[in-house]
Formats: structure tokens, sequence, C-alpha cells
């Protein structure tokens, strides 16, 4: 059983979370490099007995609390990194960096994480084992858990390993998660249609990329609806097309790029494959040749069926039951806590942020609006949910 007032101890807290929250909140940073928000975070744990180890392609740090008896070692994450857009709540401590906001709710995280360090510092003498602290750089697109993976942050690895992310259009204080795959992979992709340009009003003495690239858009989603079984989903996205300088010129090129989203690595490869030969196949069909780059991105989230039975008991145990919900679908976002969970048995879990006692809730801004808000006043929850995950592996293990 976790300790009665874990829950109390965590809105005790909520001025520390929520200060440092804003502080991040109000100067953030991109990619692998947060060394202002790093120094946030230690700056407000100094007084803990943290063994801290830092250093290689990121500004990361693992901080490790040791327990009083030996026993199993376990790791909570917080990522660090804002996202690059102007920021349009109107907060007080909105940012205060032209074209960067913590809009993806990274500042909660780091703060929540932090907070856990506090609940499980004061327990440590009760508890056996060790905790990681994980804190993560470079989520959004910089595959900063991979680098600190590889730049042996987390080494020995845990044994276990969770982490939580904010969903500020789901229920205040609702926690959400779901076994096996919870978000997907997702990869970038560059397409170049290559044909000869002109004048625009003698297209017959042109190969003309532009119908052809065309084609290859539609060609794209017959190929996913018509190659791969639905209920494995996969989608295919051409986001961006470029072609051109002036209404009376055919252009010698177009480019394509877009997203692939997966949730099985065989689809994975499968739709990596497909989508270099249907568009190589469709652009000869007018006359044109078709380069295509696949840049792998993040994998796909796993979470282990024990440990989100033991993030659901502990829900269960702090908030009640009403609080879980259980997804019944991934998410086709992307999450590059995967590259632990490859690794390590662990989950990944949402908590409703919304507005308490707010019945519309999921009108609310998603997570990468300019205008995007977060009731504070569910931090403490999620502090709680990391240090009771926390404790009830370190005492029980999956079991």
């Amino acid at each position: 059983m976790l300790h009665p007032d874990l829950l109390d101890a965590a809105r005790a807290l909520s001025d520390r979370i929520v200060t440092l929250r804003r502080q991040i909140h109000a100067e953030p940073e991109l990619g692998l490099e947060t060394p202002k928000t790093l120094a946030k975070v230690r700056a407000a744990l100094a007084h803990l007995p943290l063994e801290w180890r830092e250093g290689g392609q990121t500004t990361g740090a693992v901080a490790t609390l040791k327990c009083g008896q030996p026993g199993r070692r376990v790791l909570l994450r917080g990522d660090m990194d804002a996202l690059p857009m102007d920021e349009q709540t109107g907060l007080d401590f909105a940012s205060a960096v032209p074209g960067r906001m913590h809009a993806c709710g990274h500042d909660t995280h780091t703060a929540m994480l932090a907070g856990a360090a506090e609940l499980l510092a004061a327990r440590a003498n009760e508890l056996s084992g060790e905790i990681q602290f994980m804190f993560q750089p470079g989520e959004e697109g910089y595959h900063g858990a991979r680098h600190m993976l590889d730049d042996g942050l987390i080494d020995p690895l845990p044994e276990a390993a969770f982490a939580l992310h904010i969903m500020p259009n789901a229920r205040h204080g609702a926690v959400a998660g779901r076994a096996g795959a919870l978000m997907a992979a997702a990869d970038q992709f560059d397409i170049l249609v290559k044909g000869s340009g002109g004048h625009a009003s003698m297209p017959h003495d042109t190969h003309d990329p532009v119908p052809g690239a065309c084609a290859i858009v539609t060609a794209l989603q017959a190929m996913v609806t018509r190659r791969f079984n639905a209920a494995d989903a996969v989608v295919v996205t051409v986001s961006m097309i470029h072609a051109g300088t002036a209404h009376n010129v055919i252009a010698d090129e177009v480019a394509l790029r877009g997203t692939i989203r997966t949730l099985s690595p065989h689809h994975r490869e499968k739709a990596h494959a497909l989508l270099a030969e249907t568009a190589e196949a469709t652009a000869r069909g007018y006359g044109l040749t078709a380069e295509v780059t696949v840049t792998p991105g993040f994998p796909v989230t796993l979470c282990d069926p024990r440990a989100v039975a033991l993030g659901r008991a502990v829900t269960d145990e702090l908030f009640g039951a009403d609080d879980w919900v259980s997804l019944p679908a991934p998410i086709m976002g992307a999450e590059d806590f995967s590259y632990v969970l490859e690794q390590v048995p662990g989950a990944m879990f949402f908590l409703g942020v919304a507005a308490e006692g707010d019945d519309d809730w999921r009108s609310a801004c998603s997570i990468h609006s300019p205008r995007m808000m977060v009731d504070e006043a569910a931090l403490p929850r999620g502090t709680a949910l990391l240090a009771g995950c926390a404790i009830r592996f370190l005492e029980s293990g999956f079991d």
C-alpha cells in the first residue's frame, strides 16, 4: 500500500512545483541544448542528496537517489525542450523569448518530476533500491532520449521506467494509458519529382512534374488503404508541396515532404519500401523520375502491460478508480521516450490538465497550440503519480 499522505505531500509542494514550471515556461529553450532549464532544475533540487550525471551530446542529466537499502532500480523521466512557435496565451509568465513556447507541456513534465524527487527523497530511508530522475532535452524531434542512452547517462539501465505527459484537452486529473502500442513510430519522407520545365503556355514541350507530383499524392493514399490492414493503422500524409517561381513558368522539379506513422515494426518497414516503389512507379508513368528519401524518426512507444497495470493500481489508490481511463486505441503522435521503452519495460501515462470543473474540456486547445493552457492545480497529481509508481515498483516490482 502507498503511504496515505503521498497525495497530500505532493499538494504541499504545489507552490514549488508551479514556481519551477513558470520559471521554465518564461524562458523556453529548443532542441538538445537546454542549459538554462537544467540550471533551474538543479537549483530547485540542490538541497537533495542526488548524484548527478551530465555530459555528452546533450545538456540532459540523470540524478540518482540512493535509498536506505539496496534493491530494485527505477527511472522516472521528464522532458525539457520547447517548440519553435510564438505564444498567444497572454499569461503573466508567458514566454519572454520570441518564437519559442512550451506548447507541449514539457515545462510541467520537468516541474512534476522535480516534485517527485522531493517526495521520494523525503522517503528514501524507508525505501530499498535507487531512483533515476531523467531530465531530458531534445524530445521535439531531436532524439534526446536516444542520445542520452548512447552517452551512457542511464548506465546501468533501470529495471522499469515511467513517464507522464499532460493533455490540456482531457478531463482535469484523469490518468490515461494502455498496454502495447501507445503512440506511433514517426518517420519523415522527402520526394523530389524531376522533369524538364518551360513556358506554362506550352506544356507539350516540357515534362511537367506538377501533374506527376499530384498523382503521387493520391497514389500514396490509395497505397495506404489498399496495401495495409486497417486494423494496424498506417498514416501517410503529404504536408508540404513546393514548385515553381512564377505563374507562367513550369518548374523542373517538385518537392514533396510528409510523415509516415505506423504502429508496428513490420508495417514501418513495409511503408518505407512501398512509399518509394509507389512514388517512383507513378513518376515513370508521367515520364518523370522521383528520388525518395526516408528519414527515420522515433520508434513505436510500446508500454509493458505489467507497467500499465502498476500505473492503474497507483491511480486507483491515490485518486480513485473513476480517474483511470483505458485508451481504446493508440494515438498516432510520436514520443521519444520510446527509445527508453525499447530497452526497459515501462509505460507512459497521460494526465488531464483541463480546467477543473470544466465540462467542455474536449474543446480546450490541444498541445502544440499557441493558446494551450494548463490548470496547474493538476500538477501535484502528476508528481504523486510518478512518485507512487516508483515506490510501488521498488517495493513489489511488477508482482
